[in-house]
């Protein structure tokens, strides 16, 4: 039979309030009043006042119904049964639940219920409350047996009153009693569904917390993440831009400033007055080209060489007028189809250029240099290579007082792009570097 649902709901019930005509105009207007009652609070209610309304319902019935069994029941039974209620009243907020001494009020009440319907059915009124409290008063595996006696009283009463008269009362009795015992198994198989739906939601609930908990706890942790990130990202940025700066500056004003050290030199080691000056006038345009290229770099502008030309006519023009300011052999090729490259590619291919072009100027004692340019496919390649007097290549870099970028600075460039910078050199075989970026078209 149905009891008390296991999970408790709200109910709202309206409540209506009536507003004084004679309240002042300023006042506000009294808000509406709801009254909050739980399901669980109902059955509260039925499991404290229901015996006795029971009680009273199925006696009051019996003596006003004429019956040749006893119309009214014996006052000792009677008065047995409200005293039971009156302990139990007093008794039931003090112990917990499926106690013993719920056990004994439940006993007692059932078989006081089963005498008061054996000497009239009406007072199965009172007997069908052990259908509604049993999971309360009794352990789960007594459950059944106070059920059954329940539904042996309800049936009795049902077909007729006990004991049965005839064979057919008798039958009736059986047949009611088999309904009772199906209703008992339904509605117990409900009532454990019920309970286990109730846990699964009630583990969910809970896992749904700790997931938004840990959620919680996770979304804490990325925003620091996320702080931490930005700072390094600065950091990076700056250290990056310092890099940059170092590096154009190296390519620019100091290979500038070596190249009109270089032509001041000539001019002071040679009588020539025509020679003397056409290296300081070389001079003077090596001061404003450095110049010019300073301003650019600050700007974070491309090189001037590429600003109305490609990538291989600067490169053509780069390398003949180093041939020209340093006296040495040099050749340009381009291998491939040439393809409008990005300006960020065709500008550090240009700067790896002149830093290989200066260092072999300064370092290699080279003769002849060939630089080719070259494209393939996903990749552009541009090689340097001389006849100078070569260098170990796997020993580490000689520390000066200059602090040059050289071979780091050319690396650290292609390594922007994703690209790589091979060196290959001995002692006596010249030099030969190598740097390969993948091939970003324009735009």
């Amino acid at each position: 039979m149905p009891g008390p649902p296991t999970s408790p709901t709200t109910e709202t019930t309206p409540t209506t309030e009536t507003t004084p005509t004679t309240a002042p105009a300023s006042a506000p207007a009294p808000a509406p009043v709801s009254v909050s009652v739980s399901v669980e609070e109902r059955w509260e209610q039925f499991f404290r006042w229901g015996p006795y309304a029971t009680l009273a319902l199925s006696t009051g019935i019996s003596a006003l119904v004429d019956s040749h069994r006893a119309p009214v029941p014996s006052a000792a039974l009677l008065l047995a049964a409200l005293a039971l209620q009156l302990w139990w009243h007093r008794t039931r907020g003090r112990v917990p639940v499926q106690s013993r001494p719920a056990r004994a009020y439940y006993v007692a009440r059932t078989a006081l219920a089963f005498a008061l319907a054996w000497l009239h059915p009406f007072y199965s009124i009172y007997a069908i409350l052990g259908y509604f409290d049993v999971d309360r008063l009794l352990p789960q595996r007594y459950a059944r047996t106070g059920m059954f006696v329940t539904a042996v009283t309800m049936a009795g009463a049902q077909s007729g009153g006990l004991p049965p008269t005839s064979p057919l009362q008798a039958f009736v009795l059986g047949a009611l009693f088999l309904l009772h015992c199906s209703l008992v198994f339904i509605f117990g198989h409900l009532a454990t569904r019920e309970a286990e739906n109730v846990r699964e939601k009630a583990a969910t609930i809970a896992e749904l917390e700790r997931t938004n908990a840990r959620l919680e706890q996770a979304l804490t942790e990325n925003a620091a993440l996320q702080a931490q990130l930005l700072v390094q990202a600065r950091e990076a940025g700056v250290a990056d831009e310092r890099r940059r700066l170092a590096a154009e500056i190296h390519d620019t004003i100091a290979q500038g400033l070596a190249g009109i050290i270089a032509q001041l030199q000539v001019v002071t080691a040679t009588p020539d007055h025509a020679l003397a000056r056409l290296h300081l006038e070389r001079a003077a345009d090596l001061a404003r080209h450095s110049l010019g290229q300073a301003r650019r770099s600050v700007q974070n502008l491309g090189p001037a060489e590429l600003e109305h030309d490609t990538l291989p006519k600067a490169l053509r023009k780069t390398v003949a007028t180093w041939a020209e300011r340093s006296g040495l052999r040099a050749g340009f090729t381009v291998t491939g189809t040439e393809e409008p490259l990005h300006d960020e590619v065709a500008a550090t291919l240009l700067r790896i250029a002149q830093e290989a072009l200066a260092n072999t100027a300064r370092h290699a004692r080279a003769r002849r240099v060939g630089v080719t340019l070259s494209y393939m496919g996903d990749e552009i390649s541009l090689d340097i290579r001389d006849d100078g007097r070569g260098f170990d290549a796997l020993a580490p870099p000689p520390r000066t007082g200059t602090g040059g970028f050289g071979l780091a600075g050319m690396r650290a460039r292609a390594e922007r792009l994703a690209g790589t910078v091979t060196v290959e050199s001995a002692a006596g075989e010249g030099t030969a570097v190598s740097a390969r970026v993948p091939l970003v078209p324009h735009g």
